[in-house]
This record gives structure tokens, C-alpha cells and sequence, in this order.
């Protein structure tokens, strides 16, 4: 017997090659069969399936062509770029006039359709990058190549998932997939916690999915998928953009992990990086957030498929506004692609990689509990003490919030964001600037959940929900790591990993913060310019609060809408609103609003 064992295995080993391909053919065919099986069915149900298997094969084909015709592809484009080069003066004059004719038509054709509120976005755009520019460490040696490169990446990623329907579709299906998938933390929650785990909401629902999250990811991380999906977002930016490879790297790596963990993928090449390098590095983290804390931010009631959404499209606005701000002056020392390596998992296997993930979510979830508990009851105190402060001064309404309106209001304006909303939502900023952005997303939730129950919508004067369109504004403009408290999480975490960068991490660290703040702002404007203005609130619930509250603003432009519709329900006997049945005030108050002859009221 064991003579024929170490036969088998000899036979094993010589045709070691050839049995790994009858296997992995075997478990292909078995694939394939499954996947017609399934379409043969039910096609529709099934489509999710073939479209993925797409995807991968195109990959797979990819990565083959590359590993071994790298050389050919590009002697092949070679002449090409070589007539590019060559004519690259003029060329570069016939694209900017051909970009800046199609950005005016887009918007007048778009402002025409959509409405002024776009045009506002796009002002608010040029405005960041006009800002940065004055403010940038060395104006005169900006290469704009990267600016304008991630500004239009920024913009065509928003027109493919914002405007497009197979777009939206896709990342609509996306956002809901990911809610169904952290929705089996639940499990975990409630064997742990009892079945009233819910009566502790963030305790016990929301934190446990911090903790599954960050399983899920070191387990990606460990089969190599993270890496490899990094690597074809890297490059795709690198080529598009022409920043380095590590850059690119991290900035990539941002959309899936945090702003510590995204630089431990290039961790070998960090204490050689030039410091507009290490700027951009920084400044990708600020403007972007980790994976782990999606599904926290999701399970409050945000949309996923917007978070989802600006995680990509912040990425290559953090690298556009981080050479505008700090431009390269240095010639950077790692420009080899193909020499870059990545950081590889050490867990020796899957189940080892699953406990490190959990174990390693630990710190983030003390971490993420202990600031909400300081920074809650800190806000709590410095309310009181304000009020106290404005008493004096016969006004008690005055608080942190408050402060931070008025200070964040011109840039919530900017971003197109209602004039009414924007002093609610410079509330917001403020939170998420000086404190968290947690803080702010529960805020934002509470707002959130005031508008689908509807009700009053100004209480005491206070406006208690914003609409749809101001929502998606904030939504992508609060989606960043770029606050006071990460500010000394990035330069801890940087330092320990390049400590011969220490006076550089240090020294640049702030202008990364608010390079990264106003890249979120930048991804704020791009949705502001393809969100369309829409009735986001049901007008049977304005006509109520317009008519039965003195604090509603008169004449505003979703009144006059709403009191359209009225009349053109009656007059072509649709019914828009549900019942159909409306107080007298309201009829009177649109008709005096529309100045409608008395005998058609």
C-alpha cells in the first residue's frame, strides 16, 4: 500500500499541471452548466449572473493578454503615442476647445431641461478649484493635466451612474445587494445580544456591522481580490490622470479600506515618496471613507447607492485637488508599475484571515463608541454654555450648530443646495468637521426619517427636513474621513509606517485635510450638476404645512408647483394627490398664490 501511495503521488507530481486544467475545467463546465440552467428558467431573475461571469472573463483574458503580451500591446500603441507627442501642442488647444464647447452646450441644454439649480453646482465647482488654486503651495508649477483629468473622470462617473438608467440600475442593484448582505450581522447581533438588541440601536445593530464588514474585507484581502481590484483602479487612474503608481495605489485602495490601512498596500515604498506625494496620499483618505463603515452609515438610513457612488467618484477628485494644492516639484523615485508590489495578507488561511478581521475591527468599534459618547456629551456642554452666552444677549437659540450654519452656509450654497437648506446643512459640515462624520450622518438620518413621516415641516421656525435633492447633496458631501479628530490619525498612522517622513506627514497634513474636505465638497457639486430638482416631498404634505403654519416661507417655488398640479388635477379629473380631498385653506390659499379667477376656484 504504501508503495502504490508513493506511486500515486510521484504520478502526482509529474502531472501536477495537467490535473489542476482537468479541474478546474470540470468546476468551469459545472459553472457554465449552472449559469444556463438558471438563465433557461427564468432570464430575468438569472441576469446578475451572466453579466458577472462577463465581467470575470474579460478580466481573466485581460490579465493573461498583459502577463504575456505586455511588450507587443505596446509597441502597438508605440507609433501612436509617438504622433501624439509630436503633435501635442496643437492637439492640446483642439481637445480644451473641444471639452469647454461641449461643458457650455451640456449646460444650456441642461439648465433649459433641469432648471438654475444646476448651473449653481457648476459655479460651485469652478469656485473650489478657482480656491485652491489661489491658496495652492506653488500656483505657477500646477500641472493641470491631473486636475482636469480627475474633474472630468469625476464628472463622466457621475453621468454614467446619476443620469444614465443602466448606470443607476447597476448601482442601485449594487447598494440594495450590500443592504441585504449586512443585513446577517443581525444573526450575530441577536445570538450575542438577545432578541431586544434592537432597543440599543447603535450599540447593538450598527456597530456589529463594523465588526462583519471588516470580516468580509480581510477575507477579500487574504484571497487577493482586494489587491487585485486596487491595482485595476490604480492604473486605470494612473493612466488617465498620469499621477505615480503609489498615488494611484492608495487612492484606490481608499474606496475599499481607511485611511490607515489603504497606505499599509504600498508600505515598502512610502519612506521614498516626494511630499506632494505624501499630500495626496493624506488627502485621498480625507475625502473618502472606509468600507468597514458603510454599512454603519447605510444601516442609518442613508442611501447606499449614493455612498456607494461617492466613495468612486471622490477618489480621482482627491488626487485632481491634491496636485492643484500642492503641485510636484520633486522628481518622484518609484515610477515603475510594474515593479510595485503589493502588500500580500500574512493569515495563513481563511478562517485565520476571518478572526484577524474581527479581531482587528475591535480598536475601530471602542474607537467609533467612545467618540460619539465624548463628542455628544462635549456638544451637549458647549450648547448650554452658548445658550448661556446668547441669553445674555437676549438670544438662547445660539449654539455650535448654529455657529457652523452660518459658517458653512455660502459653501452648502455653492454646492446647489436649496438657499432654504443650506443653513441646515452648514449645520451638518460643521459637525462632521470639528467632530465626526458619524455624528453628522445621524443627524442627517434624523432629518431623513422627519421627511418620510412627514408632518409640520417648520416647528418653532426650525425647519425639521430638507428635500430629496438637498439630502444627495449632503449625502455626498459629508462622505469623508476630513475632520479635526482623523487629522491626528493620519499623522500617528503615517509616521509609524515611514518614520523618516515624520516632519513631512506633520507639516502637511492640514493642507491634506482641507484638500480632502473640499474634494468632498467638489463630489457634492458634480451630483448637485446630475441630480434633477424634482418634487421631493408629496404636495398634499406642503399644501398642509404651507397653509396651517405661519413659519412656512410664502411663494416658494414647490408651493406654486404643488398648486399647479391642484388645479390641473381637477380641470383633466386626474388624480394626483391621494384621497383627493383638500381643506378649504388650501384651495384658498393656492388660488390667492396663482391669483385664479374667483369663479374657476
Amino acid at each position: 500500500l504504501e508503495k502504490k501511495y508513493d506511486k500515486v503521488c510521484e504520478f502526482c507530481k509529474k502531472h501536477r499541471t495537467r490535473i489542476y486544467y482537468v479541474i478546474y475545467g470540470i468546476l468551469i463546465t459545472a459553472y457554465l452548466v449552472v449559469v444556463i440552467a438558471a438563465c433557461s428558467l427564468n432570464f430575468q431573475r438569472a441576469l446578475p449572473l451572466p453579466i458577472i461571469t462577463a465581467v470575470v472573463i474579460f478580466f481573466i483574458c485581460w490579465d493573461f493578454l498583459i502577463a504575456k503580451y505586455e511588450h507587443r500591446i505596446a509597441a502597438l500603441f508605440s507609433s501612436g503615442e509617438t504622433y501624439v507627442e509630436k503633435h501635442w501642442f496643437w492637439l492640446k488647444w483642439v481637445l480644451w476647445a473641444a471639452v469647454i464647447l461641449v461643458v457650455i452646450f451640456w449646460l444650456i441644454f441642461d439648465t433649459a431641461k433641469q432648471g438654475s439649480h444646476q448651473l449653481i453646482s457648476f459655479l460651485g465647482l469652478v469656485f473650489y478649484v478657482f480656491l485652491m488654486f489661489v491658496f495652492s503651495k506653488h500656483p505657477t508649477r500646477v500641472a493641470w493635466r491631473p486636475v482636469f483629468s480627475g474633474i472630468v473622470m469625476q464628472f463622466i462617473l457621475g453621468l454614467l451612474i446619476l443620469r444614465t438608467k443602466v448606470g443607476f440600475d447597476a448601482f442601485n442593484w449594487l447598494g440594495i445587494q450590500i443592504q441585504t448582505f449586512l443585513e446577517y450581522s443581525d444573526t450575530g447581533a441577536k445570538f450575542v445580544f438577545g432578541n431586544k438588541y434592537t432597543d440599543h440601536f447603535f450599540a447593538f445593530k450598527v456597530l456589529p456591522l463594523v465588526v462583519f464588514f471588516s470580516t468580509v474585507m480581510s477575507m477579500l484581502y487574504h484571497l487577493g481580490f482586494m489587491q487585485w481590484l486596487t491595482g485595476k483602479v490604480g492604473w486605470a487612474m494612473q493612466i488617465s490622470m498620469g499621477t505615480t503608481p503609489v498615488e494611484s495605489l492608495v487612492a484606490a485602495g481608499n474606496i475599499f479600506v481607511g485611511q490607515t490601512e489603504s497606505p499599509l498596500l504600498v508600505r515598502p515604498y512610502l519612506p521614498y515618496l516626494t511630499r506632494s506625494e505624501l499630500h495626496a496620499v493624506m488627502t485621498a483618505g480625507f475625502a473618502t471613507i472606509a468600507g468597514s463603515v458603510l454599512g454603519a452609515y447605510i444601516s442609518l438610513g442613508i442611501s447606499a447607492s449614493h455612498l456607494l457612488t461617492a466613495s468612486v467618484m471622490s477618489a480621482p477628485a482627491s488626487l485632481a485637488i491634491s496636485k492643484l494644492f500642492w503641485p510636484e516639484t520633486e522628481q518622484p523615485e518609484v515610477t515603475l508599475t510594474s515593479g510595485l508590489q503589493m502588500a500580500k495578507s500574512d493569515s495563513k488561511n481563511l478562517l485565520e484571515a476571518a478572526s484577524q478581521g474581527a479581531s482587528t475591527s475591535i480598536p475601530l468599534v471602542a474607537n467609533i463608541a467612545v467618540n460619539l459618547i465624548s463628542f455628544l456629551s462635549l456638544l451637549a456642554f458647549v450648547d448650554s454654555a452658548l445658550s448661556w452666552v446668547g441669553s445674555l444677549f437676549d438670544y438662547p437659540e445660539l449654539s455650535f450648530k448654529t455657529i457652523c450654519a452660518y459658517i458653512f452656509m455660502p459653501f452648502s450654497f455653492m454646492m446647489g443646495i436649496d438657499w432654504e437648506d443650506s443653513f441646515t446643512v452648514g449645520g451638518l459640515l460643521g459637525y462632521k468637521t470639528f467632530f465626526n462624520e458619524f455624528l453628522a450622518y445621524e443627524r442627517l438620518s434624523e432629518l431623513i426619517h422627519n421627511r418620510e413621516k412627514g408632518g409640520s415641516m417648520y416647528v418653532n421656525g426650525v425647519k425639521q427636513y430638507m428635500t430629496v435633492r438637498s439630502e444627495v447633496i449632503a449625502t455626498y458631501a459629508l462622505c469623508g474621513f476630513a475632520n479635526f479628530g482623523s487629522l491626528g490619525l493620519v499623522v500617528g498612522g503615517l509616521t509609524c509606517i515611514a518614520p523618516s517622513k515624520k516632519k513631512e506627514i506633520a507639516g502637511g497634513a492640514f493642507r491634506a485635510m482641507i484638500a480632502g474636505t473640499v474634494a468632498c465638497f467638489m463630489t457634492a457639486c458634480v451630483a448637485g450638476m446630475l441630480t434633477g430638482p424634482g418634487l421631493d416631498v408629496p404636495c398634499h404634505i406642503i399644501l398642509g404645512n404651507a397653509f396651517s403654519s405661519t413659519d412656512f416661507p410664502a411663494n416658494s417655488t414647490q408651493l406654486v408647483e404643488c398648486c399647479q398640479q391642484l388645479f390641473s388635477s381637477v380641470n383633466q379629473s386626474q388624480e394626483i394627490f391621494p384621497g383627493g380631498n383638500h381643506s378649504l385653506s388650501s384651495w384658498k390659499g393656492c388660488c390667492q398664490i396663482l391669483h385664479q379667477p374667483a369663479l374657476h376656484c
